[in-house]
């Protein structure tokens, strides 16, 4: 049996070398947090490039977004080392997006249970199954916010206890799972997100609520923030390409361009031919209506906030981040944000 586990490991990094090479064209991947927005981005390019694909969903997800398509689903989660070790056995490459987002205080468990403690099972479970490599999506969360006037990069580093909400510090501590496992062998390429916006946005995310609203007519007003927008589709290609060309324990920020959130409701209103709002409100406005939706009718009526305490204080300083070493390493896409904004209008008013 070792001499059969020697054979296969030394067969997958040698397709892994091929994959790089550009000689051979079909693996075996397997993904976590398929159903999601850019988890179902990157299934469909997978499938379209000719991989195949098994992916990991649990039994209460809402499978939209994988409907259809041809993919191995496993029925399973991200709480035992044992059987997600047999689940992905054989699988060239683990791209590992499965998390639970959520800026509400209320859901803290679940947000470190997934986040973390998930992110840690998968690891010691890649390592059990020797998988030659695992592309681990993290968040720009997990970099922190930069200086005024500063971007971040790579580079940039946040203490646990500079970021603001749960999610960023389960980001931030799930990551450095992932960079304590690439430093202990195992083959972990860290990409970290920023904001993606295009079609597949079933939930929807925080962004692709702003489209909404702003579709809706429900934006009345804005707050001066600022955020980098990148078109979901080149967050897919970035991940294959940390796949295909990542270095081991590097972190790869997938963003583009930064807008202030008035450029991104002005761009919306250039394509949708609907005004953009033009007042802007101090923050302690939507400060003081976080704070009576989440202590009072939250915690005592059970409505789950429209708007979260640490949505509004994030927005405080502008997410402006770099993503050059990402273009300049893996090719990552540069895409027009418009056209990405067009999609995701089109994909939205479809649904209606």
């Amino acid at each position: 049996m070792a001499a059969e586990g020697g054979v296969s490991e030394i067969w997958s990094r040698l397709l892994m070398l091929m994959l790089r090479e550009g000689q051979f064209h079909m693996a075996r991947a397997f993904v976590t947090g398929a159903t999601g927005f850019i988890g179902g981005n990157l299934v469909r390019m997978l499938i379209d490039e000719g991989h195949e694909v098994r992916t990991l969903v649990r039994p209460e997800s809402d499978r939209r977004n994988i409907d259809n398509l041809p993919v191995e689903v496993v029925t399973g989660d991200l709480s035992d080392q044992a059987p997600l070790a047999e689940q992905i056995a054989g699988s060239d490459v683990v791209f590992h997006l499965a998390a639970h987002y959520s800026l509400w205080a209320k859901d803290r468990p679940e947000i470190y249970r997934t986040n973390v403690t998930g992110t840690e099972n998968l690891l010691a479970a890649a390592k059990r199954a020797a998988i030659p490599r695992i592309v681990y999506t993290s968040s720009v969360a997990a970099i922190g916010v930069p200086e005024p006037g500063m971007l971040a990069n790579e580079d940039t580093r946040s203490s646990l206890e500079e970021l603001v909400s749960d999610y960023k510090k389960s980001k931030y501590l799930a990551e450095q799972a992932a960079l304590s496992a690439a430093r202990e062998g195992l083959d972990v390429v860290i990409v970290n997100p920023s904001t993606p916006i295009g079609r597949y946005d079933i939930k929807p995310t925080p962004t692709g609520e702003i489209i909404v609203r702003f579709l809706e007519g429900r934006m009345p007003a804005y707050v001066h923030t600022g955020l980098n927008l990148i078109d979901v589709e080149d967050v897919a290609r970035g991940h294959i390409m940390a796949w295909q060309k990542g270095r081991t324990g590097e972190r790869y920020i997938l963003g583009n361009r930064n807008l202030t959130l008035k450029e991104l409701l002005d761009l919306l209103s250039a394509i949708t031919g609907r005004p953009a709002p033009r007042i802007a409100i101090p923050h302690f406005v939507p400060l003081a209506i976080a704070f009576i939706d989440e202590k009072i009718l939250a915690r005592y009526f059970g409505k789950k906030p429209d708007i979260s305490l640490f949505s509004v204080q994030m927005s405080v300083m502008a997410m402006y981040y770099d993503s050059s070493k990402a273009v300049r390493e893996l090719g990552l896409p540069q895409s027009p944000v418009e056209r990405a904004l067009e999609k995701a209008v089109d994909w939205f008013m479809s649904r209606k």
